[in-house]
């Protein structure tokens, strides 16, 4: 049975909890906001590495787990991506950039649902790996924006949210594929082997039916043997 209290629930349960406070300093377009709002986002997205590292460590993992883990970190990004947008600051977030990255989460989340309902798992590709690692620094460097110790925040954060792009399509185009010729190779062989077992189940009623032609004519060989050795005996 799911257990709520197992640790790495309890630290994605914890991210859940951390996501109205997010959006709370993500209303504040000040630099102070924009600080504290990087530091819940840093706790965030370390309690996603741990959760991960302790259910290794211990070598549990929960159906509950499974669910929480993917759907805290969705949440997350999600809710930090779209809380940019609405920011007055200048320069804005590519609007379209969100939607593509939100777009290709909904699209391959969709995709993996079908998958496992035919029974399909693929793991996890290192260009999934890129593509978040990638989207946790440019969340964390727009979250900041302003220039500090002579970086400016905003562009850093485009650089590293174009390369998240980058990854999410390719990633996300490759899973695609993967599940596609996964499910058509089974496809093929679920047919295969309906075919192989029409053939036997012709080649068995073959055999009944050639078995019981030689019955029958060992039967009319000994009526008939029967019938001359009655005459003979007349």
């Amino acid at each position: 049975m799911p257990s709520v209290s197992h640790l790495p629930n309890l630290l994605s349960l914890f991210r859940i909890a951390l996501i109205p406070l997010l959006m709370y300093y993500l209303t504040d377009p000040g630099p102070s906001a924009g600080v504290w709002a990087f530091w819940i986002f840093f706790v965030a997205s370390w309690t996603d590495y741990f959760d991960g590292y302790i259910a290794r460590l211990q070598g549990r993992t929960s159906t509950l787990g499974k669910l929480l883990d993917p759907l805290a970190d969705k949440l997350l990004m999600t809710a930090a991506l779209i809380m940019l947008l609405s920011l007055d600051r200048f320069p804005r977030v590519p609007a379209w950039l969100v939607v593509l990255l939100i777009g290709r989460e909904i699209a391959v989340t969709g995709l993996r649902g079908i998958a496992a309902g035919a029974g399909v798992i693929v793991e996890a590709e290192a260009l999934g790996k890129y593509k978040t690692l990638c989207q946790i620094f440019a969340v964390h460097s727009l979250i900041l924006h302003y220039t500090y110790w002579h970086i400016n925040f905003h562009l850093t954060g485009m650089y590293f949210l174009w390369l998240s792009v980058v990854f999410s399509l390719w990633s996300g185009v490759d899973y695609h594929l993967k599940v596609i010729r996964q499910l058509s190779a089974g496809r093929s062989a679920s047919h295969n082997g309906q075919d192989r077992q029409a053939q036997q189940d012709q080649q068995d009623q073959q055999d009944q039916q050639d078995q019981q032609d030689r019955q029958d004519g060992q039967d009319r060989d000994t009526a008939r043997t029967n019938g001359r050795d009655a005459t003979v005996s007349h």
